[in-house]
């Protein structure tokens, strides 16, 4: 998902109190052991003095970027800038993930968040997620809420699978994009077949066994101009948490990649889900639209897309190092490594500091909208992806500008009756404009 801009799910659904075991957490350890395959972090990784924005979350990526599937318009394997792409086999070892585990609820006191992507997690084992539950119960310490998350292609889900999940309240993402006919046109196996049944199949397992899960739906030129058949659909499987997450690639000219939207499809396809999500919206969520509430609410959104500076959370791989964003694990913006470096040091780190301003870098068009304390500017990776530069505008500007001209109304009266027709002064302003 979520994501995270690939954002994973999380958020208050899944917490649950954990009553620590004989263990307890400890501090840092001083002379730390590399796991296989980490690399050190040179010494003179320079911090910032005093305090830093916290992390509030971490996305781990168990198996990294290693997948059971083959699907089309994957970024993630086989990128030039892969730190990993020589190492076809990656797994997180027993040592890094209770090094993470011990150190993160260390730090993070009395919240944390885990959330899981890839690649494909699952590809990591029951085990492994076992273990997991097991030190968070060790390392917690009375009156710690941890939250677990995961997303997932669905294809290994079974009955062991969701025992765990509902036994510790977890929420799970599942992708799919949409039925069949569309589905399979993109999400291939390693055999080159469309794996629609299968994952319905994982799905109607969490379904059976009562697991808290939302969709999570690439949109590509094989949907992106089917929005009402795309929300008939979910809506009569019965799938009321919906996330609908833009495809832009580029080659290194600058041109999209065939599978890529354009601004003027994806903010029509925004528009026109929001037309026919409306009358349920009581009933049927859907993130962008949850997000954009929670921003005209005056509360920060639960993406980070709609956040003032990119700092919220961490990427963790499968060797322990540390990267500011999912779309950004590059040698150039790593931060450390689990086992050398403390989450403080982390939190510090210039870097960090660095990439978090890219957002904060104002192209002249937005220093004049009217959106502006909605979308920040909007997503570094989408600024950054067809010139390579930061100081671009979100290539999904104009579909930005479209959802919101649509949206922001409707909502701000709704809102409006919740908060008694008082509202944030960044509310008054875009209403009066």
């Amino acid at each position: 998902m979520h994501t995270c801009h690939f954002e994973a799910p999380g958020g208050p659904r899944c917490y649950h109190r954990v009553m620590p075991g004989n263990g307890s957490s400890t501090s840092p350890s001083l002379f730390p052991i590399l796991p296989p395959g980490a690399t050190a972090v040179p010494m003179d990784f320079s911090t910032l003095p005093g305090a830093a924005p916290r992390i509030t979350s971490l996305l781990i990526k168990p198996a990294s970027a290693v997948c059971n599937l083959d699907c089309a318009y994957c970024f993630y394997l086989d990128r030039d800038a892969d730190p990993y792409k020589e190492l076809p086999a990656r797994r997180m070892t027993s040592d890094t993930l209770e090094r993470l585990v011990d150190s993160y609820l260390f730090y993070s006191f009395p919240n944390a968040t885990f959330a899981f992507q890839g690649g494909e997690p699952t590809l990591a084992g029951l085990d492994f997620f076992t273990q997991l539950v097991r030190l968070q119960k060790q390392y917690g310490r009375p009156g710690h809420n941890i939250g677990n998350s995961m997303q997932t292609n669905g294809m290994l889900l079974d009955d062991n699978w969701a025992t765990l999940f509902r036994e510790y309240n977890w929420l799970l993402g599942v992708s799919l994009d949409g039925p069949q006919e569309v589905h399979d046109l993109y999400r291939f196996n390693k055999a080159g077949h469309g794996t629609h049944a299968q994952v319905m199949r994982g799905i109607e397992c969490l379904q059976r066994n009562k697991v808290d899960f939302n969709i999570l739906c690439v949109l590509s030129q094989a949907n992106v101009d089917r929005p009402k058949e795309l929300y008939k659909f979910y809506k009569s499987r019965g799938f009321d948490n919906l996330q609908f997450i833009p495809l832009a690639e580029f080659d290194e000219s600058g041109a999209p990649l065939p599978y890529t939207l354009t601004p003027e499809q994806y903010g029509r396809f925004l528009v026109e889900l929001f037309n026919e999500w409306w009358p349920d919206r009581r009933r049927i969520r859907i993130r962008f639209f949850d997000n954009l509430a929670e921003a005209l609410a005056g509360h920060k959104p639960g993406t980070c897309t709609m956040h003032e500076t990119c700092d919220s959370y961490v990427v963790v791989e499968y060797n322990g190092d540390i990267y500011p964003c999912d779309f950004f694990v590059e040698n150039s913006w790593k931060l450390g490594n689990v086992s050398d470096d403390s989450w403080s040091e982390i939190a510090r780190r210039t870097r960090r500091h660095s990439f978090a301003s890219k957002k904060t870098i104002a192209h002249p068009e937005c220093q004049i909208c009217d959106y502006q304390s909605i979308c920040h500017g909007g997503c570094p990776k989408f600024r950054h992806g067809p010139k390579r530069e930061f100081e671009d505008l979100d290539y999904f500007c104009s579909a930005y500008k479209a959802i919101f001209a649509r949206a922001c109304g409707p909502l701000s009266d709704d809102l409006k009756k919740l908060f008694g027709g008082k509202m944030p002064a960044p509310e008054r302003r875009l209403l009066t404009r």
